[in-house]
């Protein structure tokens, strides 16, 4: 009996009844702050959005992104993303890949809204910095499906919950690399413009920002792809994107629905990586490629 941990010292119950209680007390008291998020982000950014990407016929899809592929990096790239979302259509997967490109987006642009000024803050205080780091750490180590139940709770099902699910989830990377990127701008090159009777906010705005920006593209780069990765999970709770055949193909045993889907997934995220990586390129090094 000595081995085992006492029952009476087991809180676990308890701890959960109340984080239950607060988050039902949230969801009383705050409801109408939730529905103007809700109208903000699915009335304001997501289905615009995603009617816009829907209206677009097939064929002018697949040369938009061979366009796109093509300017980021090379042809090469721009012929393969055409490839592979011709074979997205092919498989009947264009409509749901509109559709996760449409929530990507959206998680996107609030992250940068959000996760920008947070990294500029980061980079201009250090008390700011060591606050926020444990919080994008623990954000970062949670498991992805633990998001779905906070957004699940207080927006319901639909692609309102996925987008603040999402961004959540992929907001960490841009505040970091923001941070990274104007810490590392070279002391000297401030000084320069301190000298010339330049104020905080034009060194900001015109000297640390353009430097870092790089860094921050690269931030971008990855909240993007972490974007991706959730809005797949997302579909649990009930958006409509590529990771419904997958879902769809795990509670069916239909291992070529899931198969697929999956790799439609892979496709997205082979264009969506290459093409950010080419604009978080310097132009010189876009030039020599």
């Amino acid at each position: 009996m000595w081995l085992e941990f006492p029952e009476e010292w087991i809180f676990g119950w308890e701890i959960m009844s109340t984080i239950d209680g607060w988050v039902e007390w949230v969801v009383i008291n705050w409801d109408p702050f939730f529905s103007a998020v809700n109208i903000f982000v699915l009335r304001g950014i997501l289905v615009p959005f995603d009617k816009f990407l829907l209206l677009i016929p097939w064929w002018l899809v697949i040369l938009a992104t061979g366009l796109v592929s093509w300017r980021a990096v090379n042809w090469k790239l721009g012929l393969v993303s055409m490839v592979l979302m011709g074979l997205m259509a092919v498989f009947g997967m264009l409509d749901l890949a509109m559709n996760t490109l449409a929530i990507v987006i959206t998680a996107t642009i609030l992250c940068v809204a959000i996760g920008l000024p947070l990294g500029i803050l980061g980079a201009k205080s250090d008390l700011f910095d060591r606050i926020q780091r444990p919080i994008l750490d623990m954000m970062q180590t949670l498991p992805s499906f633990v998001y779905l139940i906070p957004a699940l709770m207080l927006f319901g099902l639909g692609k309102t919950p996925a987008v603040i699910a999402t961004m959540i989830y992929a907001i960490p990377p841009i505040i970091r690399l923001t941070n990274l990127g104007i810490r590392q701008v070279d002391f000297q090159v401030m000084e320069a413009g301190q000298s010339f009777g330049a104020t905080g906010w034009q060194i900001l705005r015109k000297i640390q920002v353009p430097l870092a920006m790089p860094t921050i593209l690269a931030g971008m780069n990855q909240t993007i792809m972490m974007a991706l990765a959730m809005v797949v999970i997302a579909s649990m709770i009930g958006a409509v994107t590529l990771g419904v055949p997958v879902l769809n193909g795990i509670a069916r045993v239909e291992i070529g629905r899931g198969f697929i889907g999956g790799i439609s997934i892979v496709f997205m995220a082979i264009i969506l990586d290459r093409v950010t990586q080419g604009f978080a390129k310097p132009p010189e090094t876009q030039r020599s490629s």
